[in-house]
């Protein structure tokens, strides 16, 4: 997320963190089910009204980083380095996404966060509409970088199945694993229609 310059702008990153942080350490501690919005709110010693100023509904607030990922999706197509394929920079960024919707993996919590958002299916079937949403942004960034129209059919085609893909690498043992297979038949179908990228 961009980091916010004006006072008013600061104060509000700082209430919609708090927002967050407040959710998740009671989503955490009690299980999403348990926790109601007023709770929340409460935590964070803010009104109702205010929380869903920050945050839409309550699957949300588990979601923090929402805003970023068309950027950082655009952005991995955009600006993989030279050589790298659109499919094989598809593939690191969705290894790379499993540690940043709403907790790091290196934060003890992201076995427990990983395991709240697979079991609680709102936050399953939020995450994958969160994830999807993008895909009309990730074909144009696919087909401006190979020279094809915006409505091209193969970039479309990328684009849905590699986001769709993020669902069975999350759910599988070996994550990587499922990765390699995933993208394996992924890219050898688009370097048959687009051998340069």
């Amino acid at each position: 997320m961009t980091e916010p310059t004006g006072r008013r702008e600061r104060k509000k990153a700082q209430t919609r963190r708090s927002l967050a942080d407040a959710a998740l350490q009671l989503f955490m501690d009690r299980g999403y089910d348990q926790v109601g919005v007023k709770d929340v709110a409460d935590a964070a010693d803010v009104s109702v009204t205010t929380l869903f100023k920050h945050f839409p509904s309550k699957e949300a607030l588990v979601f923090d980083l929402e805003e970023d990922l068309e950027a950082r999706l655009v952005a991995a197509v955009h600006d993989r380095p030279h050589g790298r394929s659109i499919p094989h920079a598809l593939r690191e960024h969705i290894l790379l996404t499993r540690t940043r919707l709403g907790v790091d993996a290196a934060d003890p919590r992201f076995a427990a966060f990983t395991r709240m958002v697979r079991d609680t299916p709102a936050l399953r079937e939020y995450a994958h509409r969160m994830w999807t949403r993008h895909e009309a942004a990730l074909a144009k960034a696919i087909a401006a970088e190979v020279g094809a129209p915006d409505d091209d059919v193969a970039c479309a085609a990328l684009a849905r199945f590699a986001l769709e893909s993020r669902t069975l690498i999350q759910r599988h043992d070996d994550p990587r694993h499922a990765a390699d297979a995933v993208f394996a038949v992924l890219t050898e179908g688009w370097n048959a229609l687009h051998p340069e990228g």
